[in-house]
């Protein structure tokens, strides 16, 4: 059973390495879709954003990274996938997705949606929150990888 995890991942955090991990007992093989957005502004680029993640995915044998562009349920259906990972953080987070998954339904019925609620020590956490408190000179140890926090720390000359 093959599910893909997407996402931006700009940067990768310790909460979506939690979904990864443990999705990765779940499934028989995990994709980390890294979507390539044109309308988004990244931080990091693509390239940027997948080698930080194959670092921090690098002992996780049934894990791979790929870069995707356009609707996820077209790249499910070329990976052959028929369920997509998602982590929940909060109630807020359970209404966005599952309206996301009844659309991607739609578009795709054979493709389902694995909702995954992220451990407590992870909650509060996203990508944007770890940008803010690196661009100001906090201590962002233990909610990124270590490959994170020292590229967070070039970009922002910290």
């Amino acid at each position: 059973m093959i599910a893909i995890y997407p996402g931006s991942f700009d940067p990768v955090t310790n909460g979506h390495l939690d979904i990864i991990i443990r999705g990765s007992k779940i499934f028989d093989s995990l994709i980390v879709g890294l979507l390539k957005n044109p309308n988004k502004k990244p931080l990091f680029t693509v390239e940027e954003r997948e080698a930080m993640m194959l670092e921090a995915t690098k002992g996780l044998n049934n894990v791979t990274v790929e870069i995707f562009q356009g609707l996820l349920v077209q790249f499910a259906r070329q990976k052959n996938c028929r369920i997509i990972l998602r982590g929940l953080r909060a109630i807020s987070d359970y209404e966005y997705e599952t309206q996301i998954a009844i659309t991607n339904r739609k578009i795709c019925p054979e493709v389902e949606t694995f909702l995954l609620p992220t451990s407590t020590e992870y909650s509060y956490l996203n990508s944007t929150v770890v940008k803010e408190i690196a661009q100001f000179g906090g201590c962002i140890r233990g909610l990124v990888p270590e490959i994170v926090e020292k590229n967070l720390r070039k970009k922002f000359r910290v």
